[in-house]
């Protein structure tokens, strides 16, 4: 380490997937490691998103699964729908969650500062009082190194007053004590998408608009149209190709305008949810006293290793403006802490980006990695696209399940796989044969062979890594 006598080796900035891994690793890595976090440990995921948004959806799935029952050859009367007990729920597990990353900073004897860090200089960090512990004295350290893990927070529409009751971001969503009567939501990407599908199985009449041609405009268009259609049986609103104008909060409600391709909508629902992207957490950290330079989004421009324009000072997660999910910040954030430590690690060129997963847990679930088939070709590649349905496995039919596919999209010549395009039951739970296989440069005549166990989901995989040679077996 450096000559300098600082406080820490490293200072992380920020306690959520990106930053609280790389505190972990580096701890692990004979670091002396100090995390600042002015909120909750864990994060937006932890706290705001992933992990409460994946417990209210399996109480969807419960009640979803009630609503079924006759198929299952069950009948009842007088059934109780109690959405604070789901809401408890999702914040008990939020709970074991937090405790878990509080214990394993302790494990790894890594500092925990509660409090709001900005920077003095280069190599200095003033901590004040955040809003979790407003009676925290403030403090300054020093680091030899740093990593800024600050995150992003919802995007908001230009000219609209979030409100938190009429007019809400996911954070104000999350916590609903009750599900609204009837909801609008601005944006048909994973967060606009999996709270229609919650709101919509406990009885909310939903109007989802988005302003491209389909919703999840960064899957498969075949992928978003076969969720387009169970949504759209589940009397969920969609209009894609819309602009949405105004949103008027009222005693009663929203009224939201909507420019369409067929002229103006006005649309009246009890609330509004804005889920339209994010924004960086970059402008009161104090980076431009530390001399990181951003670009002119907000975002942290990293290297391939997460380094920024200042050689000692890295950055990982969403503030990077890389890739917006969890499991990719942790990823990041092992790369930058192995880096500072001076071991080997596998580093993140801007081709790597397309190939990490991305999950969408609305109903039916949806599960991507690597390029579309218009990608692909775009890129030069001539293609084989090997598809099956779920339709014709046991496993599914045996879950009541009758939609979904497994598209694999591969290189003629190499036989290279290029990407997956997933959609269907526990779908999210599949990929990563795929994207380990892409990783270690298997191909699907390789997964084909692969005996998959029988009855399970998995054979839609070997089905369709079969179809890519030509030779589907159950078709």
């Amino acid at each position: 380490m450096s000559q300098h006598s600082y406080d820490y080796d490293l200072l992380v900035v920020g306690g959520g997937p990106g930053g609280y891994v790389a505190a972990i690793r580096a701890a692990q890595l004979g670091l002396k490691v100090g995390l600042v976090e002015r909120e909750n440990l864990g994060g937006v995921c932890l706290n705001w998103g992933c992990i409460p948004k994946k417990a209210l959806m399996v109480n969807a799935e419960v009640l979803e699964t009630l609503h079924q029952a006759k198929e299952f050859g069950f009948t009842f009367e007088n059934l109780q729908v109690d959405y604070r007990s789901a809401l408890k729920r999702s914040l008990q597990v939020v709970g074991r969650q937090t405790k878990g990353v509080a214990f394993l900073m302790r494990k790894n004897k890594i500092d925990v500062l509660e409090g709001h860090g900005v920077f003095q200089d280069p190599h200095t960090l003033r901590v004040t009082p955040g809003p979790i512990n407003p009676e925290a004295s403030e403090r300054t350290v020093t680091a030899d190194k740093f990593i800024v893990a600050t995150g992003a927070r919802a995007r908001d529409l230009p000219g609209v007053t979030v409100d938190g009751e009429r007019i809400m971001q996911y954070r104000h969503a999350i916590r609903l004590e009750q599900p609204p009567a009837s909801l609008v939501i601005i944006g048909a990407g994973p967060i606009g998408m999996e709270f229609a599908h919650i709101f919509q199985v406990y009885g909310a009449q939903v109007t989802v608009v988005e302003m491209m041609d389909q919703i999840l405009p960064l899957e498969d268009p075949e992928v978003a149209q076969e969720v387009h259609k169970a949504f759209r049986k589940n009397k969920v609103k969609l209009l894609t190709s819309a602009r949405t104008e105004s949103i008027q909060a009222g005693e009663e409600g929203v009224t939201v305008t909507v420019a369409t391709q067929e002229g103006s909508q006005t649309i009246q629902a009890e609330r509004a949810l804005i889920a339209i992207g994010i924004t960086p957490n970059t402008e009161k950290v104090g980076l431009e006293a530390a001399g990181v330079q951003l670009d002119e989004r907000g975002f942290v421009p990293v290297d391939e290793v997460m380094r920024t324009n200042v050689p000692h000072i890295f950055a990982v997660g969403d503030c990077t403006g890389k890739m917006a999910l969890a499991h990719v910040a942790s990823a990041q954030g092992i790369v930058a802490a192995e880096t500072m430590a001076g071991v080997e690690t596998t580093p993140f060129p801007e081709e790597r980006y397309i190939f990490m997963p991305r999950c969408v847990y609305c109903k039916p679930e949806v599960a991507s990695f690597g390029m579309t088939e218009a990608q692909a070709k775009e890129a030069g590649y001539e293609i084989n696209v090997g598809k099956f349905p779920f339709m014709p496995n046991g496993k599914a039919q045996a879950m009541g399940v009758r939609v979904g596919f497994v598209k694999i999209i591969a290189d003629a010549r190499y036989g290279e796989i290029l990407g997956a395009h997933l959609v269907g039951p526990d779908v999210t739970e599949l990929l990563p044969e795929l994207t380990l296989a892409q990783m270690m440069e298997l191909t699907p005549a390789e997964i084909a062979r692969n005996v998959h166990a029988h009855p399970t989901l998995s054979e839609v995989i070997m089905e369709a890594a079969h179809a890519v040679e030509g030779h589907p077996i159950h078709m």
